[in-house]
């Protein structure tokens, strides 16, 4: 059996390295455009802001070590043109300009995602970078030695990472969203508040509800980005609009949604037969809304590609949906949620819901120390069904979401959450799990 990958980063890295524990005997071949693989682009922000002293480590796995397995490895190969009906993919060596054909007996789609780049005026002067890949990294570290204004536009998880790597390198920081508050995706109002006070007041300038319309510069170099609204100066402009998938090449051939997002059942096959896909090349199943969604993240990727290698035979292991849990530190408070916020369920489904919302120390106080906790449940009024979760504290409580997202993976209620086993020891909790009490907060 022969397997070709296209597209490698943790999608295709997944599928690889399980498909030669799990099927040593068959013939695999990776077609990547890049030199390198398995980069972890969150930490992106880490390595700008010196967290991160060797950029290496950001790669879990290499060309190499794959080689080394029996994987047939082509770094800088693009795959041109797919033949589903015969099998067939033109793929052109990026190194030396040759052009060749190849055949599959298994094909798997990893191909991933790119940032969104609008057609800005001014869009083509000199320093105005993407920040997605290894090669985009080593970019934005080496400009940000001589920048002095940096804007960020886009206040997504990415955009609000980089703003306060920038910061804490001394940079001034525009960060410009067109949505009226910083993460808004992931996080209700009282928590990306508290956000967007850490900011402000390490003098980050949150530039929020306002679009922005051009670039202007002299000698072909980025000066200043003007909105619908105002104008900053920038010498360094991030664009983290968000991501869109790299579909182009299937367009036509597979059936996809109206963004391109690749339409898989849930053991990652696609419309073709023997055309697997995974990562942020696809839909997903969002457990929350009981519907797919493009929701283009590393942990869904890795479990995809995963899936990919143990179903490439035979239909074995069911694709179980997300509920699109994440988590960010910004300076001292960190931040996790799951499943839907408010804001998001009640814009983009009919159900009722309804939330509660809960302050309280995350340990007793009688304890030498102690912190404040703020926790947020969203649930279907009508099912009890809880639907997504969010926390914020200065002490690391961020594994309480993933707890959160089983409960709403196996639809459980807000009834059976405020009574679900958690232990208690004073050095770590209260008596009722945080988790516990805003449960018996929503009945």
């Amino acid at each position: 059996m022969k397997v070709v990958v296209v597209g490698c980063t943790h999608a295709g890295t997944a599928t690889v390295v399980n498909l030669k524990e799990m099927h040593p005997e068959c013939d695999v071949t990776i077609y990547e455009r890049n030199d390198n693989i398995s980069f972890l682009s969150c930490g992106i922000a880490l390595q700008v802001g010196g967290v991160i002293a060797e950029p290496k480590k950001l790669f879990y796995n290499s060309p190499e070590k794959l080689a080394k397995s029996g994987v047939v490895t082509k770094m800088k190969h693009d795959v041109l043109d797919i033949d589903f009906d015969n099998k067939k993919l033109k793929v052109k060596n990026l190194l030396n300009g040759e052009e060749f054909e190849d055949y599959y007996d298994k094909l798997v789609l990893t191909i991933g995602s790119w940032p969104i780049v609008p057609k800005f005026e001014g869009g083509d002067l000199e320093n105005i970078v993407l920040c997605k890949n290894h090669d985009h990294a080593e970019i934005i570290v080496k400009k940000t030695e001589h920048a002095k204004n940096v804007v960020v536009i886009g206040a997504g998880y990415i955009g609000v990472e980089l703003a306060e790597a920038f910061e804490l390198k001394g940079k001034k920081v525009t960060l410009i969203d067109a949505e009226e508050r910083i993460m808004a995706k992931y996080l209700d109002k009282e928590f990306t508040d508290i956000a967007e006070n850490e900011f402000r007041s390490k003098g980050v300038k949150l530039v929020l509800g306002e679009k922005v319309a051009r670039f202007e510069g002299e000698n072909g170099k980025v000066q200043k980005v003007v909105t619908d609204k105002g104008s900053y100066e920038g010498d360094l402009v991030v664009l983290c609009i968000g991501f869109a998938p790299a579909t182009k090449i299937v367009q036509g051939k597979l059936d996809t949604l109206k963004n391109g997002a690749i339409i898989i059942d849930e053991y990652m096959r696609t419309s073709r037969e023997d055309v697997f896909a995974a990562g942020d090349c696809c839909v997903v199943k969002y457990n929350p809304a009981n519907e797919e969604r493009y929701i283009p993240l590393a942990t869904n990727a890795v479990r995809m590609g995963t899936l990919v290698a143990r179903n490439i035979e035979n239909p074995t292991l069911k694709y179980m949906g997300t509920q699109g849990t994440s988590g960010i530190k910004i300076y001292d408070q960190c931040i996790a949620s799951t499943g839907m916020t408010e804001e998001v369920a009640k814009a983009t489904t009919n159900f009722n819901i309804a939330s509660v919302s809960i302050r309280d120390n995350y340990r007793p106080e009688f304890m030498p120390t102690f912190e404040e906790a703020m926790v947020k449940l969203v649930y279907n009024k009508d099912t009890r069904e809880v639907l997504g979760g969010q926390i914020i504290s200065k002490i690391d409580l961020t594994q309480m979401m993933n707890t959160l997202s089983v409960v709403i993976q196996n639809k459980m209620t807000v009834e059976e959450l405020a009574m679900t086993d958690f232990f208690f020891q004073p050095h770590f909790n209260k008596p009722w799990s945080l988790l516990n009490a805003i449960a018996l907060e929503a009945l």
